[in-house]
């Protein structure tokens, strides 16, 4: 399949796993993402018109799926999954309800097992468990009268870096402000959680997963509901830590999105249809094709999908 190429690698055991400020394995091979918060929060340089056409192929490899299949027990599931994704590369998750997207996320995670194939999260087949892979939900349980500040909410990214006996330290701190720099909310960093909106805090959980340093970002449906502010705070979001070598998977039915923020597209509808660079993957015919089976208004832009939940 495009893509990807036909080495081998050996199959690799899910390790530990993290949703948002949740501990997790990080996969890794050689350093962690170039460059640091403080230069993702203060990265305004960055042209965001340098999104698409870049060379990954001597990037490292933070994910790679040779043949995988990833199934619920006695359930629906997802296979013939092959690709690689580097080091600085943000990929869209593109496919109609039921076709995958949020069991291929769940079982990068190691939340849903891998049933056949190989998956490796790690360059050169290597792995370590000093790291982590963020995660976003499409939904983030939490009590909003609880009085907790944004800033505490992030900082519960750092946990598993801190372990059980220390306390966070000035370097932690840092990495906080820096996190909520980068998805513009600095100036609500001491506002109680249940006081931002829900755009506001949806950024502060992605925040929160930025807080763990990671080196691939898992973000399922992260732009639903969100107004246009908020969506292009996100997107300003994504485009500088994939510019600072943080690895950005995103699933999503908004074709503006994947065009405006990935360098390639996964398209999904039970399997694997097609992936590869944005240009010359997510065209007309790949998105008619891939949505034949369902019923969708489908236009230049927008997928819009009927009873979407998120399958």
């Amino acid at each position: 399949m495009s893509g990807a190429s036909d080495e081998r690698v050996p199959e690799a055991a899910t390790g530990s796993v993290a949703a948002v400020g949740v501990p997790a394995v990080r996969p890794v091979g050689e350093a962690g993402p170039t460059g640091s918060l403080g230069a993702l929060a203060h990265g305004a340089d960055l042209d965001p018109d340098c999104v698409h056409g870049r060379d990954f192929a001597s990037a490292p490899v933070v994910l790679r799926l040779r043949d995988a299949a990833f199934r619920h027990p006695g359930g629906a599931g997802i296979g013939d999954l092959h690709f690689d994704v580097h080091e600085g590369e943000a990929v869209a998750l593109i496919g109609p309800n039921g076709a995958g997207k949020s069991t291929l996320i769940t079982g990068i995670l190691g939340l849903v097992p891998l049933v056949a194939g190989a998956m490796d999260a790690g360059a050169e087949g290597t792995r370590t468990d000093h790291g982590h892979v963020g995660y976003l939900p499409q939904t983030a349980d939490v009590d909003l009268g609880f009085p907790i500040t944004l800033e505490q909410v992030v900082m519960q990214g750092r946990y598993r870096r801190l372990g059980w006996f220390r306390w966070p330290g000035k370097c932690d701190r840092q990495v906080v402000r820096d996190a909520i720099a980068a998805v513009d909310l600095a100036e609500h960093a001491t506002t109680p959680f249940g006081a931002l909106s829900g755009g506001q805090r949806q950024r502060g959980f992605i925040a929160r997963a930025f807080a763990a340093e990671p080196r691939l970002l898992l973000l399922d449906e992260p732009f639903n509901g969100l107004d246009r502010p908020n969506r292009e705070a996100l997107l300003r979001t994504i485009r500088f830590l994939t510019a600072r070598g943080v690895a950005v998977i995103v699933s999503t039915h908004d074709l503006d999105l994947a065009r405006e923020a990935c360098d390639s597209v996964l398209l999904l509808n039970g399997s694997q249809f097609a992936f590869g660079p944005t240009a010359t993957t997510l065209t007309l015919g790949n998105v008619q094709r891939c949505f034949e089976d369902v019923g969708v208004e489908l236009d230049e832009h927008t997928l819009v999908v009927p009873d979407h939940h998120g399958q």
